[in-house]
């Protein structure tokens, strides 16, 4: 039996001047282009509502079917902090020492990074997205979820630019394999380990890589 849908108007839609939006436009680029990923955290504490308001933020992202395949794991117990590191680092230490290929190690060599990854036990969150592979009914009847990946890399960048435009440093970081995840937050196994987003204050003494954007015209054409 097919279901109808269900409408209302667009209510909340707001339109601005010409002159208005070529400002907020030029404004929140300015913001985002401030964004860069810290590797040098704060133990400082970060307020809770914060992260809830942003996390809220990301569940605004469109996604297909209106399925929201995602979850977002919030964790800042120090325990699970250190379980995390250790497992992250050893997934590490591998790819560094015997997976990586040496033109992906070029690739990462002026971002200085390596398998030290004491960030994951400093900042005061850690997030871990998961990707929602299908969804449950509750019959137990399994529901398919449509463009998951697209949905939740979307809504992965909504809850970046969120924390951003708080006031946060964040770093995305994608150990591989990742599926410790699942194991020490003991997520369902429908979900699969989409991202750790590493969340808190930079360091007063935080230093990033000296690199830059590519210009408009070679990310961009207009036709």
């Amino acid at each position: 039996m097919s279901v109808q849908p269900d409408f209302k108007p667009l209510a909340d839609y707001q339109r601005y001047p010409e002159g208005e939006m070529r400002q907020r436009a030029a404004d929140f680029y300015a913001d985002l282009g401030r964004r860069r990923t810290v590797r040098d955290f704060s133990d400082e504490p970060v307020p809770r509502e914060v992260i809830e308001d942003a996390l809220r933020t990301a569940g605004t992202a469109p996604n297909g079917a209106n399925m929201q395949p995602w979850h977002f794991a919030v964790v800042a117990d120090a325990q699970i902090k250190r379980q995390i590191r250790q497992a992250a680092e050893e997934e590490e230490r591998a790819f560094y020492n015997e997976r990586a290929p040496e033109e992906w190690l070029e690739a990462l060599a002026p971002l200085g990074t390596d398998w030290r990854k004491p960030f994951l036990e400093t900042a005061p969150y850690l997030i871990a997205i998961f990707a929602q592979r299908y969804g449950m009914t509750e019959s137990g009847r399994k529901v398919k979820n449509y463009y998951m990946q697209e949905s939740v890399g979307i809504a992965t960048g909504f809850l970046i630019a969120a924390l951003h435009h708080a006031g946060l440093a964040t770093l995305t970081h994608t150990p591989s394999p990742m599926d410790f995840l699942g194991q020490i937050l003991g997520r369902p196994t429908n979900e699969k380990p989409f991202l750790l987003l590493v969340v808190g204050y930079p360091a007063a003494d935080a230093q990033v890589p000296a690199i830059s954007k590519k210009p408009l015209e070679e990310i961009a054409s207009f036709v």
